[in-house]
């Protein structure tokens, strides 16, 4: 996992929880009441969905 190199319009792949094998660009990075880094990735069909970022590997940065 790259998560340290993770940021806001990075291309990504979830690998692990709900959403795994899905895809899309990072958006919306924020640290939750708990301390976990959540993100939404929004898919290039336009759906959106909100992960923990330990659960995305980086695919390219933008």
């Amino acid at each position: 996992m790259q998560n340290k190199e993770l940021k806001d319009g990075d291309f990504c792949k979830v690998i692990g929880g709900t959403h795994k094998g899905k895809s899309g660009t990072a958006t919306n990075l924020n640290i939750s009441k708990t301390g976990h880094l959540t993100i939404t990735v929004v898919q290039e069909n336009g759906d959106r969905f909100k992960t923990l970022a330990k659960n995305v590997e980086v695919i390219s940065n933008v």
